[in-house]
């Protein structure tokens, strides 16, 4: 925002008001008229108070039924007493002063039959549900004059995200006294005015007006479909002007070779490619073949086959004289590559030994924990262009590694990664390399169109051949039995030949970690805007757990390792190798085992607290299982009572395997910021209306018109305010993670 929308609250509002309203991150007049009611209670509507929960902060409309002010004898002062209903049930308000006069004024205005927004936390006293002191707001009471009470009375009433400290109508409020004074001049609209006028649009102030102040429900509907047609024209010109600078961009070609390395790999592989895996391996093949850089995102479900793809596109540059790179999140998934891609390979990866064939390569680890012998050692494996592909973590972005022909990064896991990183390692080649971003987290159509909208995309939806289906089942926690029966499962796949994991949200119990990827809940009908959480019982822990589970008779005998990010290295390795070889053959972990650990003995998985992890941690965690050709089990311990979200979540991941199912449903169920927000980005989420489900048509559209705008007019000299707002919309954390080109 500029001009007038970019003043601080403090000099529009007052200090006072402008330091509640900072409590909600609004800082300008431009933040505050962006904070959008969230939805509208009509005057006649009133709240269904009997399904008010204890502890929790509401806005409710109600009717006043009876007010009554009374002396306290016990404890001395005053009391009001009044009675709000819906009709059918009823919520006491209470107050207290020291003298009765106090109370006379709220007496006065809360009179039988008039209804208004009432908002607190929700009490018990003697089996009522009561607000103590509660804020409120009397319809067509609290006005300047009788006309504006008569017009208030009869229209929508924006609900605002709020805070207990700033209820819904003190932020309306503040919102009338920045919005009202703005004319046309002072907002300038970022949809060019032909746009508007083809798609018959109101302009920016007017929709900021249909939104705070309707008249009627079809005025804010109509603010809101422009608001939100604007956010999706501005995120898609972002992404076609990053589509366009990255066209502009040359490459190497890396062609592809007859009976080269890439045909010596399908030939030796003990099974044979899936269809997708030869689709998707042609999209990349002719990508490589290019001279423009190719930008593609490889999603798959868990044990789709991404490894082996990516291994073939690696080897293709690798038979046309460059050099490939996988950068992984973790040390631990660096090694995994490392050896998975050397099993692959056999001895087409022994380059320069005596085992190796005519076209063989070589595959270096590099990584942040090497000794230095070993660490100079692929270092110069790199430098020299001995090592075809090189392995590593963000060791690989240090100013000391060296490529002799950079032609492929490949980037596993890519929402690990700071996009700066990324960069790094990119820019090492004199040629913008090619880029493949791999992610086992299925992310549905609409979403992809939505956040990574300058990549194309390559899909893998079917199972290599040999894979088995894992069964899934709820456990709950408080049921001994069950819980009993959980351990004994274990020792079942633990003599026929399986490994078992055990997932653990904590590292100990002295500290306060919190699970990676905590879901935030929608949050239904309430109007804070984070108020403290209940208490709960503490998280499982590995160093606890794994010491209850040396007592476990049914584990007598058993070796238990554990897995954590505090380990070393060496410690990783080690506690891997017992569990692969079955010295160990149950595995205590935190999540640091959520992506690309490869035991395909594996057979069975136990998920601690499992209602504290998100759909897509779980359906990652599950994958670690079913990778051999056993059937395998997945038991998600919970605590959460049925009909509550995290109940549901659970449901919904035992009733299917389907990845891509999972992610819709993921955003049924949680906040879209979440999945389109920090989580993604790495900042906040600069989407407020948009939904990538709901709005993937008025998403496709504002594609097609920001890409035509960018061919146009690649610096949008002519649509200053379309550009000054990709530079409000997207922050400085998200422009980068859009830069990918």
């Amino acid at each position: 925002m500029t001009g007038l929308l970019a003043e601080p609250l403090a000099k529009v509002l007052g200090a006072r008001t402008a330091g509640s309203l900072e409590k909600l991150g609004l800082i300008t007049s431009g933040d505050l008229l962006r904070h959008y009611p969230r939805r509208y209670g009509a005057p006649g509507e009133l709240t269904a108070l009997g399904d008010l929960a204890l502890g929790e902060h509401v806005t409710v409309m109600a009717q006043v039924r009876s007010a009554t002010v009374r002396q306290m004898r016990s404890r001395g002062g005053a009391m009001l007493e009044a009675i709000v209903t819906d009709g059918r049930d009823s919520l006491q308000l209470t107050f207290f002063a020291k003298r009765a006069g106090v109370l006379r004024m709220h007496e006065d205005k809360l009179r039988p039959g008039r209804r208004g927004l009432f908002t607190g936390t929700v009490g018990d006293y003697r089996g009522r549900r009561q607000l103590t002191h509660p804020d409120y707001l009397i319809v067509g009471v609290d006005a300047a004059d009788e006309d504006q009470a008569i017009a208030e009375a009869s229209r929508p009433i924006p609900l605002y995200p709020a805070a207990a400290s700033v209820p819904t109508w003190r932020i309306a409020r503040a919102v009338r006294a920045v919005l009202d004074p703005l004319t046309e001049q002072d907002v300038p609209d970022p949809i060019p005015a032909d746009l508007r006028e083809t798609r018959g649009l109101p302009t920016l102030l007017e929709a900021l007006r249909l939104v705070h102040t309707p008249e009627t429900e079809s005025d804010h509907r109509r603010g809101r479909d422009r608001l939100r047609f604007e956010e999706a024209l501005v995120l898609q010109t972002a992404l076609a002007r990053r589509r366009a600078d990255h066209d502009a961009l040359a490459a190497v070609p890396r062609p592809r070779a007859a009976d080269g390395l890439v045909d010596a790999l399908d030939a030796r592989l003990p099974y044979a490619l899936t269809a997708g895996q030869r689709s998707v391996g042609e999209e990349i093949a002719a990508d490589l073949e290019r001279s423009t850089p190719m930008l593609r995102l490889l999603q798959g479900d868990v044990g789709a086959g991404k490894t082996v793809v990516a291994l073939r596109a690696m080897l293709q540059v690798v038979d046309a004289g460059g050099q490939a790179a996988l950068l992984a999140p973790t040390e631990v998934l660096a090694a995994q590559h490392a050896r998975s891609l050397r099993d692959l390979l056999g001895p087409l990866a022994d380059g320069g030994l005596l085992t190796a064939t005519d076209r063989a390569t070589r595959v270096t680890l590099l990584t942040g924990s090497q000794g230095s012998k070993e660490r100079r050692a692929a270092l110069a494996e790199a430098a020299s262009g001995a090592a075809g592909i090189v392995v590593g973590t963000h060791a690989l972005l240090g100013d000391t590694v060296q490529f002799a022909d950079l032609g492929l990064v490949v980037v596993d896991e890519q929402h690990r990664f700071g996009v700066e990183q990324r960069d790094a390692l990119r820019a090492r080649g004199e040629r913008v390399p090619h880029t493949l971003v791999m992610t086992a987290t299925p992310i549905p159509r609409t979403v992809a169109m939505t956040v990574f909208g300058d990549l194309e995309t390559s899909v893998l939806s079917e199972r290599p051949a040999g894979r088995r289906e894992t069964v899934t089942h709820v456990v709950p926690a408080g049921n001994a039995a069950w819980v009993e029966r959980i351990w004994g499962r274990v020792r079942e796949e633990i003599d026929a030949g399986g490994r078992a994991y055990v997932v653990c949200p904590r590292i100990d119990g002295d500290t306060e970690e919190e699970p990676e990827d905590v879901p935030l809940d929608a949050p239904g009908d309430r109007d804070d805007a984070g108020d403290d959480e209940p208490s709960r019982p503490p998280l499982a822990a590995v160093a606890e757990v794994a010491a209850e589970l040396h007592g476990v008779p049914a584990l007598a005998g058993v070796g238990i390792g554990v897995m954590h990010g505090r380990l070393s290295p060496d410690q990783k390795d080690s506690a891997m190798r017992a569990f692969a070889d079955g010295a160990a053959p149950v595995l205590v972990a935190t999540t640091v085992i959520e992506v690309g650990v490869d035991v395909p003995a594996a057979t069975a998985m136990v998920i601690l607290d499992a209602q504290h992890f998100g759909i897509s941690q779980l359906h990652q965690l599950r994958g670690r299982v079913g990778r051999g050709d056993r059937p395998s089990l997945c038991l998600l311990v919970s605590a959460a009572e049925p009909g509550t979200v995290a109940h549901e979540r659970l449901a919904a991941l035992a009733a299917t395997t389907d990845g891509f199912e999972l992610a819709e449903k993921d955003l049924e169920l949680r906040r879209e910021g979440d999945v389109l927000g920090a989580a993604q980005s790495g900042g906040r989420n600069s989407l407020r209306l948009l939904r990538a489900v709901r709005d993937a048509a008025i998403i496709s559209e504002a594609r097609d018109v920001a890409s035509s705008l960018v061919r146009e007019d690649p610096e949008l000299a002519a649509q200053p305010a379309l550009a000054a707002a990709i530079a409000e919309m997207l922050d400085p954390e998200r422009e980068k993670f859009l830069d990918r080109g």
